[in-house]
């Protein structure tokens, strides 16, 4: 069958915990809709079983009120897309069960889609990066350098060997007594203090790999140390033990992302994922660019933490290009870019 060279498709993200729907018409996002799960908050951190459970909760209500704002009916539907992985088992099972049924209802195609490589194509929504770019993509469950050469066409060139740097911002944060999730508060506290105040030691890694679970322990014994001489340590200095660390964190990333970008010879920069919404990061990106004659690209705020938007853009190019997959497709936690 002929498919249509202007698709309209529904998008589903389920992957951690934020239930989000997107329509999706000759390319242009057309709507995002995302509810989030505040029961984490309390347990300080996201628990898998009540993330499912809330997807199962909300994903009807995400769809429709995607298809209604987008005013699209299910017969105008070219296909359906949703994140395979990676991610949360539970969570991508509610969303790859939702779209099998709902293909099957109307009898349109599937289109699978890689959660990292989403986040990518995420700069696409409303810029137009030029290939071949590269992409720091960093959040509490990756960090990772892309090497872009076309919408379906990316290679990892350099990832960190243990700890994401967003589960290290959240770390540290829970360390201070910051509730969750913590990297967005270290970032507010970071804006009111003194970057020079505090010295973290550097993980020394080679070529385009990155460590952040030294910097965590590091940090736990820090604060042990001078909790030790003052109880109020942590109360009295909060704004630069944050804004020192961030931009210790942000120092870390932007090494790395100077050597590749000094190793291929591109200058056109991308940062995504949650943590590309960190001030300290998209400041000092900023800078470096002005420094070292890049061109940067930064998504909005709202694409940057987990969203259906980045995942239709990426079902788009997937559907020009005849990509789809069949009915006993399955989720993959651990699945990795160009997996």
């Amino acid at each position: 069958m002929v498919q249509p060279l202007h698709p309209t498709i529904l998008a589903i993200e389920s992957s951690c915990d934020e239930t989000s729907a997107s329509v999706i018409r000759s390319g242009k996002v057309l709507n995002n809709v995302i509810a989030s799960q505040a029961i984490h908050h309390k347990h300080g951190g996201v628990v898998p079983e009540l993330a499912s459970r809330a997807h199962q909760q909300n994903i009807l209500l995400v769809v429709n009120e995607a298809m209604q704002t987008a005013d699209i009916k299910g017969n105008e539907l070219n296909a359906i897309a949703f994140t395979r992985g990676p991610g949360l088992m539970g969570s991508l099972l509610v969303g790859v069960s939702f779209a099998k049924g709902m293909a099957l209802a109307l009898s349109i195609p599937m289109i699978e889609v890689n959660h990292m490589e989403a986040h990518v194509l995420a700069h696409f929504i409303n810029e137009r990066p030029t290939f071949p770019f590269l992409c720091l993509t960093v959040s509490g469950g990756h960090t990772q350098i892309v090497l872009v050469k076309d919408y379906l066409d990316m290679h990892v060139i350099g990832e960190t060997q243990d700890d994401a740097v967003g589960e290290a911002f959240d770390k540290a944060a829970k360390m201070m007594g910051l509730p969750y999730p913590g990297g967005p508060l270290i970032d507010k506290f970071a804006q009111l203090g003194n970057a020079s105040t505090f010295k973290f030691s550097q993980t020394v890694m080679p070529g385009l790999e990155f460590s952040f679970s030294g910097i965590k322990t590091a940090f736990l014994y820090f604060l042990r140390d001078r909790k030790k001489e003052n109880e109020k340590f942590v109360e009295e200095n909060l704004n630069d033990i944050c804004a020192s660390l961030q931009r210790h964190l942000v120092q870390m990333l932007l090494q790395k992302l100077k050597l590749a970008a000094q190793q291929t010879g591109i200058r056109e920069i991308a940062i995504a994922g949650g943590v590309a919404a960190n001030s300290g990061l998209r400041n000092e990106l900023a800078q470096t660019a002005k420094e070292l004659n890049w061109k940067i690209f930064i998504p909005e705020f709202q694409y940057c933490t987990d969203n259906a938007a980045m995942i239709a853009m990426a079902a788009h190019y997937k559907f020009l290009a005849g990509k789809f997959c069949s009915m006993d497709v399955a989720p993959i936690p651990n699945l990795a870019i160009g997996g």
